[in-house]
């Protein structure tokens, strides 16, 4: 009897081919599109911010709109493979537009894609697979789950310009031998030609960089309208507290950021820390952006490692955010489910908020969110 596979369906062409290999591979494929956020929640005008998390593909959209959940019924169509759509609306909210939001109340810049993949993606829908007695679930993310001699691991994907690896971090370790990448050893060429070659619909549909629930990008207002978030304008301040100007609010910058800011200066002026406390947001050179340390939290392994404090792992290369090369660093085990991360030369704009994720090589470790930047 062959085995059955949940596709998970966004309507975008890699989870479209991904159904089209899974089902070649011999599964017997039903296609599954979570239904996330309420069609109030399309509309909008301004575009995302330079500094907005980068790593938003058709994955983190979801299918959050009907012409997606169109799309992915097309091709479940043409694949002659069951399809249905799940609501997940309530648990979205909860697990990832409401951290999302608190993050920013925080001073920090979220990464909602992660969110998305530990509580919906591999939480929810994999149990949902499990209810509908399939023995694996399939994605169109860009990374590979390899198996050797029964212990599975995460690599990256062969095509680096895709890799995905760093928003999958935090799939539970126990679940790796359940869950197939079959684009992970393909370059996004290959996928819109296997595409275009079975009729699929959304062959040739371009990339999404949007927040799903944010498609316009404009956070500020989706936090002003759904949350009722309402910030009063505050100072800029220089690090020795020095006013400089006024913001328009804390939670509208990000580390590292430098238009936008609206102050005349013979040299730029960049964004090096928030505090939420003060409405402050403090400005300073593009030097002082740099670090070498770090602490993360609720650390997800994907490895066997020894989880009491004081151990440490060497040998390692660790990424701050989505396009960040991985860099050599030593990690120091801590308590409570973190850990100290120590790189062997300064990093550029270390953000709260975002995640730390940490390789051997092609091997993903695991990794956790940054909570402190500096010793």
């Amino acid at each position: 009897m062959a085995k059955k596979a949940l596709i998970a369906m966004s309507g975008g062409v890699d989870s479209s081919v991904a159904a089209l290999l899974m089902r070649e591979q011999g599964y017997e494929c039903i296609g599954v599109t979570m239904q996330l956020i309420r069609s109030s929640r399309q509309a909008g005008t301004e575009s995302q911010s330079e500094s907005e998390s980068e790593d938003v593909t058709e994955h983190s959209r979801a299918s959050c709109s009907s012409d997606n959940i169109k799309d992915a019924q097309s091709v479940a169509e043409k694949l002659h493979i069951p399809y249905e759509v799940v609501d997940y609306q309530d648990d979205f909210k909860s697990k990832v537009m409401d951290p999302f939001v608190s993050s920013y109340l925080k001073g920090w810049t979220p990464n909602p894609c992660i969110e998305c993949n530990r509580h919906l993606k591999f939480a929810h829908l994999y149990r949902t697979a499990v209810e509908m007695g399939c023995d694996v679930i399939a994605t169109g993310h860009y990374a590979r789950i390899v198996e050797t001699d029964g212990t599975y691991r995460m690599l990256r994907a062969v095509d680096g310009s895709k890799d995905q690896s760093y928003v999958l971090y935090s799939l539970p370790k126990e679940q790796l031998g359940a869950i197939r990448f079959p684009l992970g050893a393909m370059t996004k060429e290959e996928v819109r030609r296997l595409a275009e070659a079975h009729g699929f619909i959304n062959a040739n549909r371009k990339d999404s960089q949007d927040i799903c629930f944010i498609p316009d990008g404009d956070y500020r207002r989706f936090m002003a309208e759904e949350y009722d978030v309402h910030i009063a304008p505050g100072d800029f301040i220089d690090k020795d507290g020095k006013v400089l100007g006024q913001h328009k609010g804390y939670h509208a910058y990000t580390i590292g950021q430098r238009k936008g800011l609206g102050i005349a200066a013979e040299k730029p002026y960049y964004v090096v820390d928030i505090l939420p406390e003060t409405n402050q947001v403090v400005l300073g050179a593009n030097e002082d952006l740099f670090s070498t340390t770090l602490i993360a939290e609720d650390m997800n392994w994907l490895v066997d490692v020894d989880r009491n404090a004081g151990q440490g792992l060497k040998d390692i290369q660790a990424k701050v955010r989505y396009r960040h090369q991985a860099q050599d660093a030593v990690v120091e085990l801590l308590d409570r489910g973190r850990a100290r991360i120590v790189f062997r030369e300064p990093q550029r704009a270390i953000t709260k908020g975002q995640a730390v994720v940490l390789y051997h090589g092609e091997q993903v470790l695991g990794g956790g969110t940054i909570v402190r930047v500096g010793s």
